[in-house]
């Protein structure tokens, strides 16, 4: 069920408004491509969190209109952008994924229910996702225990 700035899952009412208008549209587009919602809701919650504080609103941003404040968007060089290497869009399926399992931890594909491979410890997993990424020239999300994400690595 896709959601909206009125209904939306609870875990996200305490974002700030833009923050969670944000998180509702990645939310939404992880569902379509398939993520179950209890995957979908942390990393758009994540996500969004990230892209808050790569776009920060500033003072005067609240009197101006959206086509204002896209068209400042557009202006602003890349030099002002914090990472220089956006996360690929969820619709690539290119990532790959460090993920807790029940024995342990694994490398999933970005879109895929199985997992590429599996590991004891989260150490190996994120070494190998490394390799892997370098190799491919892909990211690699690397997830905590209870799911949200900790970081990427883009080689």
């Amino acid at each position: 069920m896709p959601w909206n700035k009125h209904d939306y899952p609870v875990s996200m009412k305490n974002l700030e408004p833009r923050i969670r208008h944000k998180a509702i549209e990645i939310a939404n587009a992880l569902l379509e491509d398939g993520y179950e919602e209890g995957r979908a809701i942390p990393i758009a919650t994540a996500k969004a969190e990230e892209w808050g504080e790569n776009h920060p609103e500033t003072e005067n941003s609240n009197s101006k209109s959206s086509s204002e404040k896209k068209s400042d968007h557009r202006q602003s060089s890349s030099t002002e952008r914090r990472h220089s290497e956006p996360v690929a869009s969820s619709k690539s399926h290119d990532n790959i994924h460090v993920v807790p399992t029940d024995s342990g931890w694994a490398i999933k594909e970005e879109g895929k229910s199985s997992y590429q491979s599996t590991f004891d410890t989260k150490a190996e997993a994120v070494d190998a996702a490394k390799a892997l990424s370098h190799k491919q020239n892909i990211r690699a999300i690397i997830h905590n225990q209870d799911g949200q994400i900790a970081s990427s690595i883009k080689s």
